[in-house]
C-alpha cells in the first residue's frame, strides 16, 4: 500500500488554543478502522513524531522518511488506512498531551519504554534496542566517561540522555537543546564539545558527516516502544500483532537493513 506523505507542523500556540478549546481525551473517536480500532481521522492513522532525528524519522525531499516511519506504515496497512504524520514537541508526546487532545493516534519517535512515561501513555511492545553514546569532534575525542571532565555537552530536552548526562557527569556541564539538530549545530560550531544522544542516530550521524567521532557506547539497555493513548487496547493489539508479523515474516528485517545496513542481530 502506497503511504502519502504528509507532514503537518504544529505551532505551539495552535497547541495551547486546542487545549483551551476543550476536546479532552473522553471524547468519542472520529472514525474506526477494520477491527474497530478508533481513530482521530477518517482513513488515517495519525502519528505524531518529533523531526528530526535520523534515521528514525526525518525529512528527505519533502516527504518524512525512515526507520519509524515504515515500521508504523505496516501498522496503517493492517488497518486499511494510510498513515498521516504531524510534527510535535517530544516532551508532549511523553507527557501524553497529544494524545489526551486526540491529535494522534500512535507516536513514534524513537521514544524509550520509561515507568514514568507509562504513567502517561501506553506503550507497544518494543520494537527496537539502543542504547547512549557520545559524539565528539574528531581532534577532541573522549573514549571514555572519565575523558569527559571539563567538557561542555549538549543533551536533548526530555531524553534519556539528558536523564543520564545530569546524573552521571558531574564534572562536566550539561546543555539542554530542544532536538538533536540543534545539539549537533553547537557541536559542529564549537559551542559544545560533546553531544549524548541513543547511539542509533549518532552513529548515523557520524557515517554521513566527516570530522566527527563517535567517542564510546554508555550502556542503558534501552528499547522503543510505540506509544498510544492510556486505555487504547484495541490500538495496542493491533500494533503488537503488526509488530510480531512482520517479526515472523521477515519484513521487520528488510526495514531495518535499509536503514541500518545489516539485519539485526
Amino acid at each position: 500500500m502506497k503511504r502519502r506523505s504528509s507532514l503537518a507542523i504544529v505551532a505551539a500556540g495552535a497547541m495551547l488554543a486546542l487545549s483551551a478549546c476543550g476536546g479532552g481525551g473522553d471524547s468519542e473517536p472520529a472514525a474506526t478502522a477494520e477491527g474497530g480500532v478508533p481513530l482521530v481521522k477518517e482513513g488515517k492513522l495519525t502519528t505524531c513524531t518529533h523531526l528530526s532525528y535520523q534515521p528514525f524519522q526525518f525529512e528527505k525531499d519533502g516527504e518524512v522518511v525512515g526507520f519509524d516511519v515504515d515500521i508504523v506504515d505496516a501498522v496503517a496497512k493492517k488497518l486499511g488506512v494510510e498513515q498521516e504524520i504531524i510534527n510535535t514537541s517530544f516532551e508532549t508526546i511523553t507527557s501524553g498531551a497529544e494524545f489526551n487532545q486526540n491529535k494522534c493516534d500512535v507516536a513514534a519517535a524513537a521514544t524509550t519504554i520509561q515507568p514514568k512515561r507509562e504513567e502517561a501513555a501506553d506503550f507497544s511492545e518494543p520494537y527496537f534496542d539502543a542504547n547512549q553514546a557520545i559524539l565528539t569532534t574528531a581532534d577532541k575525542t573522549a573514549k571514555d566517561e572519565k575523558a569527559l571532565k571539563g567538557f561542555k555537552i549538549a543533551a536533548q530536552a526530555g531524553t534519556t540522555g539528558l536523564d543520564y548526562a545530569t546524573e552521571h557527569f558531574k564534572d562536566s556541564e550539561v546543555i539542554t537543546y530542544e532536538d538533536l539538530p540543534l545539539s549537533l549545530e553547537a557541536l559542529k560550531t564549537g559551542q559544545v564539545d560533546a553531544v549524548i544522544n541513543d547511539n542509533g542516530v549518532l552513529y548515523n550521524y557520524n557515517t554521513e558527516n566527516e570530522g566527527f567521532a563517535v567517542g564510546f557506547d554508555i550502556k542503558t539497555d534501552e528499547h522503543y516502544g510505540i506509544s498510544m493513548k492510556k486505555g487504547n487496547s484495541k490500538m495496542k493489539k493491533a500494533v503488537d500483532d503488526t509488530l510480531a508479523e512482520i517479526k515472523e515474516n521477515g519484513e521487520y528485517d528488510k526495514i531495518y537493513k535499509k536503514w541500518f545496513g545489516d539485519a539485526p542481530k
